[in-house]
């Protein structure tokens, strides 16, 4: 008798890999959840707090991985600590597209970041998404970090983390994240009390008060100074 060999467990898919779209049907109470462009405003400083409470909704295969978003950035055209600073680059192109599209850039040689497009297209302006309390999909967000004993909260808590947890990566570069059957922006009603501060990490209009926060959750970033 041959012996038998256990299968291998499949390995978190490459974020660079374009995924497998799911069956509607099965998950139909996000798909029916799924933003247009008329609900989110089309103004960088309006549309950073307005998406604390959303969801960000990546499809995997059947799975869906579901996180509230707790954190936001605005980044503007004239602002020194933009990429759209300097004007419109091949490496910054999807941050001048239209509105509520993603732009995903590669920072520090080890993290993706996720932000959403804010401005009429040409204008280099969006929201980068800091983080997300995950609400569904925690056991293959734990795969795609490759942490199994990262506590729920602490998931996609930080815009790397973010990305790594839902598989987020250039393949998702320019997503219109009103379409797109893999990556979108969903809602159900939640309001969060939204908090106010000055930015994380960077040193050029470091004082300007552009970072939006969901207060009192567990899942926001950064200093807990700046986070009451």
């Amino acid at each position: 008798m041959k012996p038998t060999t256990s299968k291998p467990a499949p390995a978190p898919r490459s974020p660079s890999a374009p995924p497998r779209p799911p069956d509607p049907s099965r998950h139909p109470e996000l798909v029916e959840g799924r933003l247009t462009r008329d609900d989110l405003p089309h103004d960088t400083l309006a549309l950073a707090p307005a998406l604390i409470g959303k969801l960000l909704v990546r499809a995997d295969g059947d799975e869906l991985l579901v996180g509230r978003i707790v954190e936001t950035e605005a980044y503007f055209p004239h602002d020194p600590a933009s990429h759209a600073f300097r004007g419109r680059t091949p490496r910054n192109g999807a941050m001048f597209g239209p509105p509520l599209h993603a732009y995903v850039y590669f920072i520090y040689g080890a993290n993706w970041c996720l932000n959403v497009t804010s401005e009429p297209d040409g204008v280099g302006a969006a929201a980068l998404v800091r983080a997300c309390e995950p609400v569904r999909g925690m056991e293959r967000m734990r795969a795609l970090r490759g942490r199994p004993e990262v506590k729920d909260w602490d998931l996609a808590r930080g815009p790397g983390n973010l990305c790594r947890a839902f598989g987020i990566g250039p393949a998702f570069d320019g997503a219109d994240l009103t379409t797109d059957p893999v990556l979108w922006l969903a809602g159900d009603g939640t309001e969060l009390p939204v908090g106010i501060s000055t930015r994380i990490g960077i040193t050029k209009a470091a004082h300007e008060p552009w970072r939006f926060y969901a207060r009192g959750n567990r899942s926001v970033s950064g200093p807990r100074a700046l986070s009451p």
